[in-house]
């Protein structure tokens, strides 16, 4: 009876290791797909760009202001200034109001409160862009233009428009954040005396400190790549803006808007956007990601 204990035993152990090594290597198949997309993905974009920011210079194509491919002026730096400008425009608008309002969902508001606010910001999640966008075109725009007679498409849309776009973003990831912080820190600092709005704010925002700050980093990504949303509110006028009341063209509604119809140099110029925009991210990344890393330190 031992015996056949043992050999069942054995048979069991040697199925667990073959399943195990088999969802291992599924595991790592699929790293490896991940993996091998993103590099197929970066090798197409810098082959079909490179050569046209060699051909046009790379000064003249980052830094020149006029963008006219009817005569072969590519410069993209109205669409660099005019992505940055809008994205940190909806940063000023959607991080004060998104860790606000996880604060409230994580620290103040009941259950009941709690699941009626939760489904409605992961809805708002699941709103398509080009809805935003719609929203934008309807409301935003003609109560601009009604206060500022300025045709309402502007810099000052696309950042209210973006601003609200990433609050899902943020309010998931920073009320996660605060979620996670040890329920002792909170009654430590109650018992020494201080208020519950102390309490948040000087003990509770610091410890996930790290958490809130990958939530701005996500939502600075969602809004320098959103594409739809901005062709519909911005004006999509390739100029440098002065004021966050002119018409503006952002890097990938440049790409969207004209990538139908672009061939040659043109189509290769645009292109060439796409490695700019992706250099981009990746060290405003980088450099964001070494700050939160030294201010959770």
């Amino acid at each position: 009876m031992n015996i056949e204990n043992e050999t069942l035993k054995k048979k069991l152990i040697s199925k667990n290791r073959m399943a195990e090594n088999i969802f291992s290597k599924i595991f790592f198949l699929s790293a490896l797909i991940s993996i091998m997309s993103l590099i197929v993905i970066i090798v197409f974009v810098f082959a079909k760009g490179v050569p046209a920011i060699l051909e046009i210079g790379l000064m003249d194509f980052v830094f020149g202001k006029l963008w006219r491919p009817s005569s072969n002026d590519f410069g993209i730096l109205p669409m660099i200034l005019g992505s940055i400008y809008a994205t940190i425009g909806a940063l000023l608008i959607g991080v004060p109001i998104g860790i606000l309002t996880a604060v409230y969902i994580s620290e103040i508001a009941t259950k009941k409160i709690r699941r009626i606010i939760i489904p409605m910001v992961e809805l708002l999640a699941g709103i398509p862009s080009v809805i935003y966008g719609f929203f934008g075109l309807i409301v935003i725009i003609p109560l601009i233009d009604k206060g500022f007679d300025n045709g309402g498409n502007s810099l000052l849309a696309a950042m209210i428009i973006l601003g609200i776009m990433i609050l899902p973003t943020i309010i998931n990831i920073s009320d996660a954040s605060l979620r996670a912080v040890p329920k002792e820190y909170r009654e430590n600092s109650l018992a020494l005396g201080a208020s519950k709005i102390q309490t948040i704010f000087g003990v509770v925002l610091p410890a996930a400190k790290s958490g809130v700050l990958t939530a701005v980093v996500l939502g600075l990504g969602r809004a320098i790549g959103e594409t739809m949303a901005v062709i519909l509110v911005a004006g999509n006028s390739p100029q440098i803006p002065n004021s966050i009341f002119d018409r503006f063209r952002s890097m990938t509604a440049n790409i969207a808007i004209e990538m139908g119809y672009a061939f040659g140099l043109h189509q290769e110029a645009l292109f060439a956007t796409g490695v700019v925009l992706f250099v981009f991210i990746i060290i405003l990344n980088l450099g964001l990601n070494l700050f939160i890393r030294k201010v959770g330190d």
